[in-house]
C-alpha cells in the first residue's frame, strides 16, 4: 500500500514552496489541492476541472512532492509540447515521447529517463501500449498516471476516440499503481463512464465550478456570418481570437475576408499539410498572428491563454464542444468574450455529418442516437432565450442562483424581441401554405422578399398575395427568422437531401391567433458591453507599459523559439504594467513569477520597467503587499542574492567566464549578465573583449546611436533579434570604452 504522504507533517509549506517556485503562486485552490492530496495517498481519482481551472496543476505538483516520475497520456503531440515548454521555462523537469523527435533527441529523453531526471514524463495513449514503453515503465518503477482529456474513453462524451478505450490494460498491467482522470467537460453519465471503462477504485471524484464568470457569452441570430465576424473581432482589435466555421472551405474565406479587412488572420484545418498547419499554430502561440480561422481541427493543443474572443461562425455539435472551444478564452481569467453567430441551418448540416460519419463504427444506429441527442441539447442552449451562464451550468447538473450574470446577451439585454412577431410569423406560415409546402427555406424567403427568381416564375409564384409580403427585412435576417419559427416547433423541415417546410398543428394554433410567438435579434447598436466588474482588471494598470511588456515577451519569445504565453501571461504583464516594480525584491511580489523566472528575466523586466518609468515620470513600486510570499529557503537552498551577487563581481574582476560564474552561484544567465554589466560599468579597465565579441559591441552601439536611445528592447528590435538582450546588456554597459570605441 502507498505511503499516506498527504498526513506528513510540513506537506502544506512544501506544496506552497514548490508552487512558488516553479509557477510563482502563493497557494492552491481548494479543488486542486484535494486532487493533489489524492494523488500523493496513492488514491483513484476523477478530477473535472473546467478550461482554465488550473487542471494541471493537479498532476504536475504531485511528484515534485514524491520526488518520483509520473506518466501523463496525452492526445495530442502540440498539447504536449506546449506544455513541456512551458514546465521547462520555469525550470521543472519534464519530457514527452513522441513521433515528431529526432532520433538523437529520443536518445536524450531516454537516457535522462533512466537517470530518473524527470518528474513528469508526456506520452501518447498509442505509444502506451507498446511493449517498449510499458516495460519501460515498470523498470521505473512508475506508480502513478494521469489520463488528459479523459473524456475521450466514454462512448458518451463528445470526443470519443477508440485508442483511449485501451487505457483500461493500466490497471491490468500496473495493479498496485494509482490512476487519474482529468477532463474540462463531464456531464454525470459521462463521468461514471470514465469511472467504469478506466476501473477506478473508490476513486475521490472532484468536480469544478463549470461556470466561468469572467466570459460573456452571446448567442446572435446568423445573418451576415462576415460582417458579423468583423464586428466581434473589431471590438477587440490587435488581440488574440478564434473563429470557428464548419467546413475547410469556409476557413479559408473567412480567412481571407478577415485579412482583406486589415486582421492579422489565418486559417487552419486538417487539410493542410502538417507543416503549413504547424506554422500556423506557432505564429498564433508566438503572437506573430492575431486570428486564426479554423475547424474544431485547432483544439485541444492549444494553450495560449489570453484568447480574449473566440466566435463561432457555425454552430458547434454538442455543448460539451461549445464548453469546451469557448473555455479557450480567457484562460488567464481576464475578461473575455464568446459570440456565437446560430442558424436552424446548421442543425441540418451537422444531421447529414453525423449521418456520414456514424456509418463508420461499430454500431452506426447507437452512434446516430447519441450523436443526434447532443446536437439536440446545443440547439436548445441555443433557442431558449436565458441566462447563458445559468443553462450551461445546469447542463453539467450544476445549480446557478444568480438572478443575473451581467456577462451574458440576455442579461446584459442585448437581446430584443421583434416587432409585432406573431404577425410575422403568420405571413411566413402562409406562403408556405400557398406554396403547397413543396418548397425550402430559400425559395420561401425569396418569395416573401418579391425577388424574380427562375423558380419563382416558373411555378407562377410571382401571382401569390403572399409574394413581396416582407420586403423590408434583409433576406438574411429573413433566414434566421424562418429558423427560428422551426427551433420553435412551429414549422417543420422534413427530407435529408433537400429538406422542405411543412405545417403542423402549432403552425394551424399560430395562424388562428390562438398562440404567440416570439422571435428575437441582437439590437442594431450593440455596445462593447463587459461583464460587470470586468474594467477592475486594468485598474491602476498602465497601458503602455503594458504593451512595451508585451513586446519584451515576444522578442524574449522569439529568441529562445517557445510560445509567448510560456515566458509570461497576461496576467503577469498587467499586474507588472500596475505595480511597476523597481527592484528585484519588489518583483517577488508579482503574481505568475517563480524563482528560476525571476532569476531568468527578472534583471531584464526590472530594466525595462525602470526606463519606461524614468522616461515617462511615472512612479514604481506601486501599492505593493505588505505578506511575503512563502520563502523558498530550506535545505540545499543557493546562497542569498547578496552572497551571490559578491562573488560573481570577484571572479568577473579574476576573468571568470558568465559560464563559471552561472555555475558557481546558482543564478540564471540573464541575472549573471546583469552582474557582469554591473562590474563592467565600475572598473573602466575591465578588458570587455572577454565576455563580448568587438564586432557585436560596434553594432549595438551604432544601433544606440542610430536611434538615440540606450533602452534594450529598441535596440533588440532595430537589429531584428540578430543580438542577444545578453550581448546589448554588456555592451550597452561599456558604452564609450575607449579600447573598443577609437578613444
Amino acid at each position: 500500500m502507498p505511503t499516506d504522504q498527504a498526513e506528513q507533517p510540513g506537506l502544506e509549506g512544501r506544496i506552497a514552496q514548490v508552487l512558488h517556485q516553479y509557477w510563482g503562486f502563493d497557494s492552491l485552490r481548494p479543488l486542486q489541492g484535494d486532487a493533489v492530496r489524492a494523488a500523493l495517498s496513492g488514491r483513484d481519482s476523477l478530477v473535472v476541472v473546467p478550461t482554465g481551472g488550473g487542471k494541471s496543476l493537479c498532476y504536475q505538483v504531485p511528484p515534485l512532492i514524491a520526488g518520483r516520475t509520473d506518466v501523463v497520456v496525452s492526445p495530442l503531440i502540440s498539447l504536449m509540447k506546449d506544455q513541456v515548454d512551458a514546465l521547462t521555462a520555469s525550470g521543472y523537469p519534464a519530457a514527452a515521447l513522441h513521433s515528431g523527435l529526432t532520433p538523437a533527441e529520443r536518445r536524450d529523453i531516454e537516457e535522462r529517463l533512466w537517470r530518473k531526471e524527470y518528474r513528469l514524463l508526456y506520452v501518447a495513449p498509442e505509444r502506451l501500449s507498446s511493449a517498449w514503453f510499458l516495460n519501460a515503465v515498470k523498470k521505473l518503477d512508475v506508480n502513478c498516471f494521469a489520463i488528459d482529456e479523459a473524456h475521450c474513453i466514454s462512448h458518451w462524451g463528445h470526443d470519443f476516440r477508440p485508442e483511449y478505450r485501451r487505457l483500461a490494460m493500466l490497471r491490468e498491467q500496473f495493479p498496485g499503481a494509482s490512476m487519474h482522470a482529468f477532463t474540462a467537460t463531464a456531464t454525470p453519465r459521462v463521468r461514471d463512464d470514465i469511472i467504469q471503462q478506466l476501473g477506478l477504485r473508490d476513486p475521490a471524484v472532484l468536480v469544478g465550478v463549470f461556470d466561468r464568470p469572467n466570459l460573456i457569452y452571446r448567442i446572435v441570430p446568423q445573418s451576415d456570418v462576415q460582417a458579423q465576424c468583423v464586428e466581434a473581432l473589431k471590438r477587440h482589435d490587435g488581440e488574440a481570437a478564434i473563429v470557428y466555421c464548419l467546413s475547410r472551405r469556409d476557413t479559408e474565406s473567412l480567412a481571407a475576408h478577415l485579412r482583406d479587412k486589415g486582421f492579422r488572420a489565418a486559417h487552419y484545418h486538417a487539410g493542410m499539410e502538417p507543416n503549413d498547419r504547424r506554422k500556423t499554430q506557432d505564429r498564433f502561440s508566438s503572437e506573430d498572428l492575431d486570428v486564426v480561422v479554423a475547424t474544431v481541427a485547432f483544439g485541444m493543443g492549444i494553450d495560449r491563454s489570453n484568447v480574449r474572443c473566440v466566435v463561432h461562425a457555425s454552430l458547434p455539435k454538442s455543448v460539451e464542444h461549445y464548453q469546451q472551444e469557448t473555455g479557450r478564452a480567457g484562460r488567464d481569467g481576464l475578461e473575455a468574450e464568446c459570440v456565437l453567430l446560430y442558424t436552424g441551418a446548421d442543425v441540418m448540416r451537422w444531421e447529414g455529418l453525423i449521418a456520414r460519419s456514424a456509418e463508420e463504427a461499430e454500431d452506426p444506429a447507437e452512434q446516430v442516437r447519441v450523436q443526434a441527442d447532443l446536437l439536440k441539447q446545443m440547439q436548445k442552449l441555443c433557442s431558449i432565450v436565458e441566462c447563458r451562464h445559468k443553462r450551461l451550468t445546469e447542463y453539467f447538473g450544476q445549480a446557478y442562483d444568480k438572478p443575473n450574470c451581467g456577462a451574458c446577451d440576455v442579461c446584459l439585454g442585448d437581446v430584443e424581441g421583434v416587432e409585432d412577431a406573431s404577425v410575422l410569423a403568420q405571413k411566413i406560415l402562409s406562403c408556405i401554405a400557398r406554396t403547397d409546402q413543396r418548397f425550402g427555406v430559400g425559395h420561401i424567403v425569396d418569395v416573401l422578399a418579391g425577388a424574380k427568381t427562375e423558380n419563382i416564375q416558373r411555378y407562377g409564384h410571382d401571382k401569390l398575395s403572399t409574394y413581396g409580403l416582407i420586403p423590408d427585412i434583409p433576406r438574411k435576417q429573413l433566414t434566421s427568422l424562418v429558423y427560428q419559427l422551426v427551433d420553435q416547433d412551429v414549422l417543420s423541415r422534413v427530407g435529408d437531401e433537400y429538406p422542405i417546410l411543412k405545417l403542423n398543428e402549432e403552425s394551424i394554433k399560430v395562424m388562428r391567433g390562438q398562440r404567440q410567438v416570439r422571435l428575437i435579434q441582437t439590437k442594431r447598436k450593440l455596445l462593447a458591453k463587459m461583464r460587470r466588474g470586468a474594467e477592475d482588471s486594468w485598474e491602476g494598470v498602465d497601458k503602455g507599459l503594458f504593451e512595451e511588456m508585451r513586446k519584451l515577451r515576444h522578442g524574449l519569445a522569439v529568441e529562445r523559439g517557445v510560445p509567448a504565453y510560456t515566458v509570461m501571461h497576461d496576467r503577469t504583464l498587467r499586474e507588472l504594467a500596475r505595480i511597476r516594480p523597481g527592484s528585484i525584491e519588489n518583483i517577488e511580489h508579482i503574481y505568475g513569477l517563480g524563482s528560476r523566472k525571476i532569476a531568468d528575466i527578472g534583471p531584464l523586466l526590472v530594466d525595462t520597467i525602470r526606463d519606461f518609468c524614468v522616461e515617462g515620470g511615472a512612479a514604481m513600486d506601486v501599492g505593493l503587499r505588505s505578506s511575503k510570499r512563502p520563502s523558498n529557503a530550506g535545505p540545499g537552498a543557493p546562497v542569498s542574492r547578496s552572497q551571490s551577487h559578491t562573488a560573481a563581481l570577484k571572479m568577473f574582476a579574476e576573468g571568470g567566464s558568465i559560464e563559471e560564474v552561472m555555475r558557481a552561484t546558482g543564478r540564471a544567465r540573464s541575472t549573471t549578465v546583469s552582474y557582469l554589466a554591473e562590474y563592467l560599468r565600475s572598473d573602466p579597465d575591465a578588458d570587455v573583449e572577454k565576455w563580448i565579441a568587438p564586432e557585436i559591441f560596434h553594432r549595438v552601439n551604432r544601433a544606440a546611436d542610430t536611434l538615440g536611445d540606450d533602452r534594450l528592447k529598441p535596440i533588440f528590435d532595430h537589429l531584428a533579434g540578430a543580438v542577444t538582450y545578453d550581448d546589448i546588456k554588456i555592451a550597452l554597459a561599456r558604452r564609450y570604452d575607449p579600447g573598443l570605441n577609437g578613444g
